[in-house]
């Protein structure tokens, strides 16, 4: 291959410089990273090269510019193995992890640069720097040294080869997870349709059609699964879906039980080098909460009550099963279906009938609608941008009359996509060496409808505006360094903008103008919206039971320092017990399947920064109920300034307490779930 020729390298005269998929091949990546590697190690030479004292402008600044290339690149391919990856991409990404591991070590252990970086560092305070740019200092000295740049010799050889087996390691996780939700398809016959709902078979008949099979076709999409076990009669079919779903990643031929044995290993081997106890402190100590106490703290508020609440809707749950004449003895496979019951005898709210009410455009729509009244923002969408499968929808997105950026938005699930829902960037806002918009993409797993709108539960809804907060923190950072750019913030607070964007999903004014019925046009009755508020804290012990036994295995297991690792299984089971999991509930997920944790080391002995940002978020949004207006103006402003546009150039509590006024209480996280006093 002509390298001249290579995409990847070359100048991107598209539109806004937007990738330009049709014409980047999987055979492009690999060479074009082999120049672009050794084009940003000469940059980070040249700036270790200098003869000038070092500078903030020299070196933190310069560094942040740097590699601007290879970053695009790498964000490409990152993008597009998670949301079209075919065989000849999963192949790159195998070849590239440890390419890039290695890579990434000798920028982060430049001992030219280091030094100059470290005299800079230990001078901060004699400099006249703003917030940012000591912010921007600190950070990359902090990244540096948690990269073992002060670690010397053997020491430093062994961490960059520890990082290289890592990035290895996930890297085959993430892919034999991909391989079994791709491989699966639970065909139901005629005879076996019974209690599923027409939304339910339209996206069934869609799954089967993709992957041209007859009849009806359940996958292990989060939507097809809990779709097909929350309103099948067919108890059988349940638990065999539940099992497939739940088993993923511990079959024979693709096993993750072993790689997750040895990743934990090579973990607490890294933090040891660095001289931590165990991999959660190292992790911990670069996030807000700061160390696993202060985690399980936060953990024992949420447990016990948790676990009461939950034992309660179990009671309700079995009177349920006594009056359909189902088995008393409560599996996991029951209950989605036993609590769909309930919730319609309850609170007469039935999905079936919430469904029409929240096709997937018009709730795009209304998340669209949220975004220009709080933040002034307006999307354009323009079908002939660059995209790269025909289900991707592209918009420019302005503020005023000022391009600020441009969202895609890729939202059904298919074959070659990974599972769950997610937020990335194909390019990051900065101003350092050149103003540059940022291109953020959301990705969601809906079933796509074979005809006729897509059409959402509510918990769907959730998740849409989830991810489109992550979006609103990439679309409307407004800093100076890339660095700090974003969602370049410690995982704990990440999440904290698209959990409080969800708020807005359930405002009875956005419901009204946006919940319209797919048939008829008409708005959703004030009375289902009355129902769907009502009962917002059903099954919310089922539900954070499910999150908290998730959030504390992963804690425990990155709690070891035994450099031999854990078997899984066992330590699973032992900690499901030690807890007093209830067997009917299960987790969130179980450590075979747990990409958040395994796949790569972003929520590594973090999986708690959801509820976290949940107490950050139920105390934000308590700001504006307390004003009595969802849109308040100023406190909009605010929540712009010192939240979404922020980034990492203030320190994240102070940020907080700028929007707040005070820090936060987790009364009304545990209020919202309806757990205080439980």
């Amino acid at each position: 291959m002509n390298i001249a020729d290579n995409p990847l390298l070359q100048d991107w005269n598209t539109p806004q410089q937007l990738p330009p998929f049709d014409a980047i091949r999987a055979e492009h990546f690999i060479p074009a990273l082999e120049v672009l590697f050794t084009q940003h190690l000469a940059e980070i030479d040249a700036l270790a090269q200098r003869t000038d004292a070092p500078s903030f402008a020299n070196t933190a600044a310069a560094f942040d510019a740097s590699g601007l290339r290879l970053e695009r690149a790498t964000l490409l391919l990152s993008n597009l193995v998670a949301s079209a990856s075919t065989p000849a991409l999963q192949a790159v990404e195998r070849d590239t992890a440890p390419l890039l591991a290695r890579h990434q070590n000798q920028i982060l252990m430049h001992a030219g640069f280091f030094q100059r970086l470290d005299q800079l560092h230990q001078q901060r305070l004699a400099l006249e720097l703003s917030e940012e740019q000591r912010r921007l200092l600190e950070r990359i000295h902090t990244d540096f040294v948690r990269a073992g740049a002060k670690l010397q010799g053997e020491q430093r050889q062994h961490f960059a080869e520890l990082q290289t087996q890592l990035a290895e390691l996930q890297t085959s996780f993430r892919q034999n997870l991909l391989a079994d939700e791709a491989e699966y398809a639970l065909s139901v016959g005629d005879d076996q349709l019974d209690g599923l709902p027409g939304f339910a078979l339209d996206g069934a008949r869609a799954a089967a059609a993709e992957r041209k099979l007859p009849g009806h076709v359940f996958t292990l999409s989060r939507a097809s699964v809990l779709a097909f076990l929350g309103f099948s009669s067919q108890r059988g079919l349940r638990e065999q879906l539940w099992r497939a779903w739940t088993s993923r990643g511990e079959h024979a031929e693709r096993d993750n039980r072993p790689l997750a044995r040895r990743i934990l290993a090579l973990r607490a081997e890294l933090a040891g080098l660095l001289g931590y106890a165990n991999f959660a402190d190292y992790a911990l100590a670069n996030r807000m909460a700061g160390t696993p106490q202060a985690v399980e703290q936060l953990m024992r508020q949420v447990w016990e009550p948790a676990k009461q609440s939950c034992a309660r809707e179990l009671e309700l749950l079995r009177a349920e099963a006594r009056r359909l004449g189902e088995p008393e003895d409560i599996q996991p496979w029951d209950w989605y279906y036993l609590a769909e019951k309930v919730r319609q005898s309850q609170y007469a709210l039935d999905d079936a009938e919430i469904k029409p009410y929240f096709s997937l455009d018009n709730m795009i729509a209304a998340m669209f609608d949220v975004a220009g009244r709080l933040f002034g923002l307006s999307f354009v969408e323009r079908a002939e941008l660059p995209r790269y499968h025909p289900d991707v929808r592209v918009w420019e997105v302005y503020r005023g009359a000022e391009l600020i950026g441009v969202f895609y938005g890729d939202n059904f699930a298919r074959q070659g996509k990974r599972s769950g829902a997610w937020m990335h960037l194909f390019r990051q806002q900065a101003r350092n060496g050149g103003k540059t918009l940022p291109v953020v993409i959301n990705n969601n797993n809906f079933v796509k409808s074979s005809h006729g709108p897509t059409l959402l539960s509510f918990d769907d809804v959730r998740t849409l505006f989830h991810e489109f907060g992550h979006g609103m923190h990439g679309l409307l950072s407004d800093v100076e360094y890339r660095s700090l750019s974003g969602p370049n913030t410690p995982r704990d607070y990440v999440e904290l903008p698209s959990q409080l964007f969800e708020n807005w999903a359930l405002e009875p004014a956005v419901l009204a103008k946006h919940a319209r019925h797919a048939d008829s046009g008409e708005a959703i009755p004030q009375a289902l919206i009355a129902k769907i508020l009502a009962a917002r804290s059903f099954n919310q012990g089922f539900e954070t039971v499910r999150y908290a036994a998730s959030t504390l295995i992963d804690l425990a297991l990155h709690l070891r320092n035994d450099v031999d690792g854990v078997d899984i299984a066992a330590f699973e089971a032992e900690q499901r017990q030690s807890l007093g999991v209830p067997d009917a509930v299960g987790m969130n997920h179980r450590p075979p399947h747990f990409q958040h944790i395994f796949a790569s080391d972003g929520y590594a002995a973090g999986y708690y920064v959801y509820i976290w940002a949940e107490v950050l978020e139920a105390e934000a949004f308590a700001a504006f109920k307390e004003r009595g207006d969802a849109f308040d103006p100023e406190l909009a402003d605010k929540l712009r300034r010192y939240i979404y546009s922020a980034g990492d150039s203030r320190e994240q509590s102070q940020a907080f307490r700028a929007f707040r006024g005070r820090d936060p209480d987790a009364a009304a996280m545990l209020r919202k779930r309806g757990l205080l006093g439980a």
